[in-house]
């Protein structure tokens, strides 16, 4: 990688400039890592000294207050007034207007505010990989953003018109100053995420965050209301550190060999085969991905290093630290469908989404999800084409599923078959949909298309078109599967009422022959 120089645009600290030298790693990069690293220190800090049982809630709140600013300030320079600036602005509607209508001024002000932002990093420094403010400025619109609507639903929605999960969220009354901004600058999802909710970020700072869970294997006390404190945190710290430098040595290692840019060479258009082209671009856009798992494995030991994650147990007595985990990576790897993919990844985001698109909207909630997300990313074309590829092929998927899982549901041999099928073709459409997000370009990105002849998309658009014209073969075989075990169950409940009709004649002579005897 090459060394970062100063003709660059990057407002942060140098202090460690010689480090980066030395390490031949971009002092951006550097001073990402130098911040994580602080964070995890740090976040020790709120279990122990500052741990709810010793501590006030507005020390809690200030200590992560405090810390997030400087951690912020030491990476963006004079550009961490937009990390104030956006959340201050929001605060102020949330504070001046009806609640009745102030998320969806809010959810203006910060998606405007943030594309500013967006456009404005485009202009300057058009495709650049270089960390700026626009990283925890997507996470600060995602926690301003959730925490109106959630006030929103707390202040002046009835209960039963709530969602499951929008009734667990709702806040019943406005937060302080010093709780807004604490939950925004919260140093430990500051620079990479995750989105961390209000009520999950409350019920942490006073001490709810250890719930009412209790082992399935802790068979002691049966008190309903005991406070069961969170086990042993190191051991999935520690794996989860691990893990993120081991994403983080295998993408710096291998990501020189396949950069994303070679799919731009006529070379490579023109000179390689089909099959050539899907093995790169499978290759490529996996590296790509263990540098978001770097990011986010980290950040979510940094939360857990805090005390924060815990989610109670398994069904084994294994403790659950996934609260407010971003991604999972191996389902991700080795998701058997579209849907399980996007599940499996930027969980957070996903549920931002949810929350504020999909669950609220009545009609086109699909493309409308998928609108947000674009918006949300910034204004490169890739990025279009990337949600635009995705709304078309979760349609086909759904499509699919409806009208042809059915077939393959009349044995094990059968199910199998299916799911392998899906596997590799969830691996090749999610390939052939990424690669766009990541070469950011419109014009080389269609060739492309072009190039591979547009295949998954004719494909995706038969599956469209066609398969629901074919309704009743699907249905007969669910109905020849149904008629199958309701004449198997008949037939055994026959067998069955034979069975004990035989079995109560002989109860009855057996008991005839014995009185008679006596």
């Amino acid at each position: 990688m090459a060394v970062a120089t100063e003709d660059f645009y990057y407002d942060g600290f140098r202090t460690f400039s010689w480090l980066s030298e030395l390490v031949d790693i971009p002092i951006d990069q550097v001073n990402f890592l130098i911040t994580q690293f602080t964070a995890l220190g740090l976040a020790g800090l709120l279990r122990s000294p500052l741990n709810p049982v010793v501590a006030s809630p507005a020390s809690r709140h200030a200590f992560g207050l405090v810390i997030g600013l400087v951690l912020g300030y030491f990476n963006f320079g004079k550009q961490a007034v937009h990390l104030a600036g956006l959340p201050a602005l929001c605060y102020v509607a949330m504070r001046m207007l009806d609640s009745h209508h102030m998320q969806r001024v809010v959810l203006a002000v910060a998606l405007i505010y943030l594309s500013c932002i967006h456009f404005h990093r485009q202009m300057y420094d058009y495709g650049s990989c270089t960390l700026d403010v626009t990283a925890p400025l997507m996470v600060i619109t995602q926690k301003v953003t959730s925490l109106a609507y959630s006030v929103h639903d707390g202040l002046t929605r009835k209960e039963d018109e709530l969602t499951p999960s929008q009734r667990y969220y709702a806040v019943q009354k406005m937060p302080t100053v010093l709780e807004y901004f604490s939950y925004v600058f919260q140093f430990q999802a500051l620079m990479a995420g995750p989105i961390i909710f209000y009520r999950d970020y409350i019920d942490f700072i006073h001490g709810r965050g250890q719930k009412l869970f209790k082992s399935p294997y802790d068979e002691q006390s049966t008190r309903v209301n005991e406070i069961v404190l969170e086990p042993s945190l190191t051991p999935i710290v520690v794996k989860k550190v691990i893990a993120s430098l081991l994403c983080a040595v295998i993408f710096v290692q291998l990501i020189p060999s396949y950069p994303i840019e070679k799919i731009k060479d006529d070379e490579f258009l023109y000179n390689t085969s089909t099959a050539q082209k899907y093995w790169y671009l499978i290759v490529s856009t996996m590296l790509i991905r263990f540098k978001y798992y770097h990011a986010w494995l980290f950040a979510d030991a940094i939360c857990n290093c805090s005390g924060l994650g815990f989610n109670g147990y398994n069904e084994d007595g294994t403790a659950r630290w996934d609260l407010v985990s971003n991604v999972d990576a191996f389902k991700f790897e080795t998701a058997l469908s579209l849907k399980d993919s996007i599940d499996a990844w930027n969980k957070g985001t996903n549920r931002w989404l949810r929350m504020i698109v999909y669950d609220r909207v009545k009609h086109n909630k699909t493309i409308l999800t998928y609108s947000l997300s674009a918006l949300w990313h910034g204004f490169y074309p890739g990025y279009y084409l990337t949600f635009a590829n995705g709304a078309f092929f979760t349609v086909a998927a759904r499509t699919v599923r409806r009208h042809v899982r059915p077939y393959f549901l009349t044995s094990k041999t059968k199910k199998v078959f299916y799911d392998a099928l899906t596997l590799v073709t969830t691996r090749l459409i999610l390939t052939y949909i990424t690669f766009s997000f990541i070469l950011l370009e419109f014009q080389p990105s269609i060739t492309l298309y072009l190039t591979m002849f547009l295949a998954p998309h004719l494909l995706g658009m038969s599956a469209i078109l066609v398969l629901p014209m074919m309704p009743k073969a699907c249905r007969e075989v669910a109905s020849h599967k149904h008629n199958h075990h309701a004449r198997h169950e008949k037939a055994a409940t026959l067998l069955h009422a034979a069975h004990h009709h035989n079995s109560s004649q002989r109860t009855s002579a057996s008991n005839g022959h014995v009185h008679k005897g006596k």
